[in-house]
């Protein structure tokens, strides 16, 4: 199976997700080649480039199809006192800001809720050394998550293949996991965008996390660069990014180090996730415990838009959070989206 970012007109966006998360792929028959994931640009613009277009009213038959601007916005937050997570905050303790304007909370949820996750790992020649330890790790991160989470593989280095389906198996993770080949650069920024194409696509938990290992920048990517990544995924309305920087060693030089870093970062911090730079490869299941009990810990908040769908544009959203005393909490969550228009059918009025 090929994975694709995939041109989807938002006419028929909420129709082709619910097809493509019913649909199951074949069975690879024993000793098949992983399939390649590749990468198109989505043509699907407004005309200032930021958004999906806004569609008119269509008569369909007897019927319609209409597009509404009442789409919830969910966000899901990480709320910390310093280092520590805060578990004990009710909905009154939350404000959400959408560009300035204060937005009103209609949903709100603290509880360890199922996760689809893809795990995107670095294939390239320069983590041969480091992939035994870096999967033992991965493993032990999806051990210690929900039992209901499903997970993906795709490992990468000049292209991304997609070496395990969304399972809940341990055994058929580790064993994706074990397509270690280790040679060709490193297409990160491909690999990112197809996974979160694939999750939006096919996962069947509204939450979604993306979990990035790595260690270097990307040298091979062909259809996305570090901006587009990441407005592809706030375009999607995508996962939450967390990465891990094996940025460690001789084989990079300080600048490489430097643009690798940032990446990893603006990836994360955009998208309300965390990166983390172990200082050696021993420090990574540390880090993968903290990832898990970060993604099994946050709250989640949901908004209707105090702006129309049909105002095309990036919409920033901030959110405060006060503790006990008035207390004032750090909150983690995704700097923002796009608007996409919700697809509704409506049938008519029944005949007289």
């Amino acid at each position: 199976m090929r994975l694709c970012n995939n041109a989807i007109s938002s006419l028929f966006l909420a129709a082709a997700v619910q097809l493509l998360s019913a649909q199951q792929p074949p069975a690879q028959p024993p000793g098949a080649q992983s399939p390649p994931l590749t990468v198109d640009r989505d043509p699907v613009r407004s005309p200032d480039g930021d958004s999906p277009a806004p569609q008119p009213v269509i008569k369909k038959g007897e019927g319609y199809v209409l597009h509404t601007d009442v789409e919830e916005v969910v966000l899901n937050a990480s709320v910390l006192d310093g280092n520590r997570l805060v578990q004990d905050l009710k909905k009154e303790n939350f404000q959400v800001f959408e560009d300035g304007v204060q937005q009103k909370i209609i949903s709100f949820q603290h509880s360890d809720l199922p996760v689809s996750i893809a795990l995107v790992v670095d294939n390239s020649g320069s983590m041969s050394r480091k992939r035994p330890s870096v999967n033992k790790s991965a493993v032990d991160l999806i051990q210690a998550s929900n039992p209901q989470d499903e997970t993906f593989v795709v490992n990468f280095s000049d292209e991304a293949m997609l070496d395990q389906e969304f399972t809940s198996d341990v055994n058929k993770l580790r064993s994706g996991l074990g397509h270690i080949e280790s040679r060709g650069g490193t297409a990160l920024f491909d690999a990112v965008a197809a996974s979160a194409d694939k999750l939006v696509a096919d996962a069947k938990r509204p939450k979604q996390v993306l979990i990035l290992i790595t260690d270097g920048e990307d040298n091979a990517s062909t259809g996305y660069t570090l901006e587009q990544t990441i407005h592809r995924v706030q375009q999607l309305s995508g996962p939450v990014i967390y990465s891990i920087g094996l940025l460690f060693g001789d084989e990079m030089s300080r600048a490489e180090v430097r643009h690798a870093r940032r990446a990893l970062e603006l990836l994360s911090t955009d998208t309300g996730g965390m990166a983390f730079f172990p200082k050696s490869i021993e420090q990574v299941d540390q880090i993968a415990a903290e990832v898990a009990r970060d993604i099994r810990n946050q709250y989640t908040l949901g908004y209707h838009s105090t702006k129309p769908t049909t105002e095309s544009g990036f919409r920033h959203v901030t959110v405060a959070a006060e503790g006990k005393g008035g207390a004032k909490l750090t909150v983690r969550t995704r700097t923002g989206y796009f608007p996409v228009a919700r697809v509704v059918k409506q049938s008519p009025p029944a005949a007289r």
